[in-house]
């Protein structure tokens, strides 16, 4: 959401930007950079905040990657690649897929959806692809009544950065209305491919009762080829109507605070990498480390913690005896979680040690570069 500061002459010199969409600049990505095999689930990959989602039962499948392909001088430095690696001509009735981006409802609640006051809001990105042919951005609002808006717009040169411009008007109906909490306010979707049963209705110029039929019309299939490629950067949604000349500049933010906002919805505990410290802790014991940790960040909900889950997983206690004795040692068991705090610390145990027990105490350490533990609170 962007306010506006605008000085005596009545000039917009500054902005003070609170952006709804997050990372929009492609710029944090605390997965990992770079994911194969993406269609044989759905989930975040790459670049944090954007998912892969699907429906039906797809044979596609996409690496996703955070590319640096962007723009030429628009201060971009990374991107959001989808590069097709199982091509899928002919999709079935029930087949669907795209990226997305979930926002926080307590985020929209300024907006005013669901009343007569309801604002317009305007949605901009970047996108490039080798594929040509019209692509559909299809926000939907699941609270109550489920809410849909979809809108076309064309890719019309290949391998070209593109700029779009998406005007979304304001839902005054009533059963709009998005509730005041964590949970999911809007879903924002880049439509990548759909059957037939997304594509038999009609694209309505103003938001409507969600009605599958309507979010698919004439979109091209991503799926078609493994030469398709599909970059996305830039992507900001502004509160009010704007065309190309009048839309704001790209809000810029720093990568901490970037980052900042990303771990409110995903964490990882430490950077992955052998010398990593976990955190300090103690023996819990014959075999046991518990470890305590605090998140960078309050979490939007009580997280999900696991670690990479690699058959190669290695963890390292650094801890002193009561006698003073200093002992290292490595285990490569499946560590368990306890969250005394849900949204901001918990405990980490690590079984598969010997010979520590109460009084021993030390430091809980990554033993390799596969191994990291993250704390997952996305919507």
């Amino acid at each position: 959401m962007t306010i506006t500061k605008v000085t005596d002459a009545g000039l917009d010199k500054s902005r003070i930007v609170t952006p709804l969409i997050i990372n929009g600049d492609m710029s944090v990505a605390q997965r990992g950079t770079s994911t194969t095999g993406v269609g044989a689930d759905v989930g975040h990959f790459a670049c944090d905040r954007w998912r892969y989602g699907e429906t039906g039962s797809l044979s596609f499948r996409a690496t996703m990657s955070q590319s640096t392909t962007v723009p030429t001088g628009q201060g971009f430095l990374t991107s959001f690649k989808v590069d097709c690696t199982t091509a899928q001509g002919s999709l079935a009735s029930a087949d669907r897929f795209g990226l997305d981006q979930k926002i926080e409802a307590q985020n929209l609640i300024n907006l005013k959806q669901g009343t007569s006051s309801a604002d317009k809001t305007t949605l901009s990105f970047w996108v490039r692809s080798n594929l040509t042919g019209q692509f559909n951005i299809w926000v939907y609002k699941p609270d109550g009544t489920a809410r849909s808006f979809v809108k076309g717009y064309t890719i019309s040169s290949a391998d070209t950065w593109e700029k779009k411009i998406i005007n979304i008007p304001a839902d005054t109906d009533s059963s709009g209305a998005i509730v005041n909490d964590n949970g999911e306010g809007w879903r924002v979707t880049w439509m990548l491919g759909a059957g037939s049963n997304f594509t038999s209705g009609s694209i309505a110029t103003t938001w409507e009762n969600f009605a599958a039929a309507n979010i698919g019309v004439s979109q091209t299939n991503f799926a078609s080829s493994t030469d398709n490629e599909f970059y996305l950067t830039g992507v900001q949604l502004e509160v009010g109507e704007f065309d190309a000349n009048t839309i704001p500049t790209f809000p810029f933010e720093s990568f901490g605070n970037n980052l900042r906002r990303c771990q409110r919805y995903l964490e990882t505990i430490g950077d992955q990498g052998i010398d990593t410290i976990i955190g300090y802790g103690w023996g819990s014991g014959s075999d046991t480390a518990r470890t305590l940790y605090s998140f960078q960040t309050t979490k939007r909900a009580a997280p999900t913690m696991s670690d990479s889950l690699s058959s190669s997983r290695q963890y390292r206690i650094e801890f002193v005896s009561p006698d003073g004795t200093a002992t290292n040692q490595n285990s490569t068991s499946t560590p368990s979680f306890s969250s005394p705090s849900v949204v901001n610390s918990g405990y980490i145990q690590v079984g598969g040690f010997s010979s520590i027990g109460g009084g021993h105490n030390g430091f809980l350490r990554y033993n390799n570069t596969t191994t990291i533990i993250t704390a997952d609170a996305e919507l």
